[in-house]
């Protein structure tokens, strides 16, 4: 299954599309990788090609189970084709019949405080929901460290409500987490 999500341009943020990953990702990726946030915050950075590929063939095996459906963002301009990698989104751990799944992002450094992250949540949650449920999946969870505050920025902007605090669980998380919630339409839940 090949999706291809498209979002429109919106003050600062630029016109996205979300595809799946592809091995013409590579150097967009290494690049995006060498930035010192990035580099630090990932659980297997990636330095050299054959991380890259590796991580690649991760996400494409992702599609192939079905139970990681990562997304590349790239900035598009309205009649170009596609251009750089500005990040990654991504729904984890889902199981079709499922009630539940959580969303994933990250974004490059020249994509940052520009509404990339929060445009390719809200595309990616809209996607899943109308494509997953509302025969299955009902509910979406965005975690994130506590201090991370463009993250709970990120969740609030994308209708992600704070609905608990995480105990630490190194080495993933070695501090206190949030737990942000979005829940389908269609869906008979409290929230």
């Amino acid at each position: 299954m090949t999706v291809v999500l498209h979002v429109a341009a919106s003050g600062r943020q630029p016109a996205l599309l979300l595809r799946p990953w592809c091995s013409q990702d590579r150097q967009d990726l290494m690049d995006i990788y060498r930035d010192p946030v990035m580099h630090q915050s990932a659980r297997n950075p990636i330095v050299t090609e054959q991380d890259a590929f590796r991580w690649l063939d991760a996400q494409q095996q992702g599609w192939t189970d079905g139970g990681r459906l990562s997304f590349a963002v790239l900035s598009c301009a309205a009649a170009a084709a596609p251009d750089h990698v500005l990040g990654n989104v991504v729904l984890k751990g889902y199981v079709a019949g499922q009630d539940s799944a959580e969303v994933g992002y990250w974004t490059a450094p020249a994509a940052r405080r520009r509404g990339v992250a929060s445009a390719a949540v809200v595309t990616l949650t809209a996607w899943a929901f109308g494509s997953l449920g509302p025969a299955g999946l009902q509910r979406i969870e965005l975690i994130h460290q506590q201090d991370n505050l463009a993250s709970c920025r990120v969740a609030q902007k994308s209708g992600y409500a704070l609905t608990g605090l995480l105990p630490a669980d190194p080495p993933a998380f070695p501090d206190q987490g949030h737990l942000h919630t979005r829940y389908s339409a269609d869906s008979c839940s409290c929230h």
